[in-house]
């Protein structure tokens, strides 16, 4: 499998000391999303889940290489990801003090999947299908980038891990008492399991909407508008009709994505003026590259 580490040339300040735990940061400007959840150090003992993600990730390399679905280092797309990704990661950093101890990689995969992911440690894999099907710009592909990045910066695979583990042991927790007291503990244990799936769903909604976040301040503050995260959803919502009810999935529903991003405009597109050294009413409107999407505004 060709290597594919992004040479990253950071100045020291930028370097942060590597913990067995990520320590709580946010910068001083940009958006505020608290602290991370504790369930990350449940979900992740002893590293192990990191562990697992860089095994997992090297597996689907070698089998994409396989099935000649990995695109070479001099692909065209592969060059575009990594130098997208270059300016995002140095910005990534004062999010999670690990990441700078992290072995960045980018990797595109042939398939026509709509998708993308971070895994921990910085693993970044993007589908031909994304790129294609909804005509990526270099500000929406750092968008989908920032967000994914954002998911390994907050461990919220750690996190939902964690979560799932307490989950578990709630269910457990209710068959052993109904039967101390004489009822079906299987009927209880399938109660508390629907409650709970319920309640994982809602969970995994808010750490998509607080990737949202993240990822738009760390795309602005590199250089690429915050306002292509509105087209970004327009053009998913035109291929993704058949999603499911809101309540029912994982992620937010791409109305309530667009309205989350415009309510961070004033948080991130000072950060983006700044990086393109203008101000804010000098910008342009965002101009998608589909005629049917209007322009975007501040």
């Amino acid at each position: 499998m060709k290597k594919s580490l992004i040479a990253l040339s950071l100045a020291s300040a930028c370097v942060l000391p590597a913990t067995v735990l990520a320590q709580d940061h946010e910068p001083q400007d940009g958006v505020k999303v608290g602290k991370m959840s504790m369930m990350r150090k449940l979900g992740n003992l002893g590293g192990a889940l990191d562990q697992q993600a860089a095994a997992q990730y090297v597996q689907t390399m070698k089998e994409a290489e396989q099935k000649r679905a990995l695109a070479p280092d001099n692909h065209p797309q592969v060059i575009r990801l990594r130098a997208i990704a270059k300016k995002l990661i140095p910005f990534a950093l004062p999010w999670n003090d690990r990441a700078a101890e992290w072995k960045w990689e980018v990797n595109l995969l042939g398939s026509t999947q709509i998708n993308a992911y971070c895994m921990p440690g910085g693993k970044i894999a993007f589908y031909t299908g994304i790129l294609d099907t909804l005509k990526l710009t270099d500000d929406e592909v750092a968008i989908v980038m920032g967000h994914e990045i954002a998911h390994a910066l907050r461990e919220h695979g750690a996190e939902r891990a964690g979560k799932s583990i307490l989950g578990n042991f709630a269910i457990k927790g209710a068959a052993l008492l109904a039967e101390y007291n004489g009822y079906n503990g299987k009927t209880a244990a399938g109660v508390t399991g629907v409650v709970t799936n319920f309640t994982m769903l809602k969970f995994s909604r808010d750490d998509e909407t607080e990737a949202d976040i993240v990822g738009l301040d760390i795309a602005a503050r590199a250089g690429y508008d915050p306002r292509a995260g509105v087209v970004l959803w327009q053009k998913m919502g035109v291929v993704n009709k058949k999603a499911p009810p809101k309540w029912l999935s994982t992620h937010p529903a791409g109305t309530d994505r667009i309205n989350e991003i415009r309510k961070h405009f004033p948080e991130v597109m000072p950060l983006y003026a700044k990086a393109m050294g203008t101000s804010i009413d000098s910008l342009p409107p965002y101009r998608s590259n589909v005629k049917s999407i209007p322009d975007v505004n501040n």
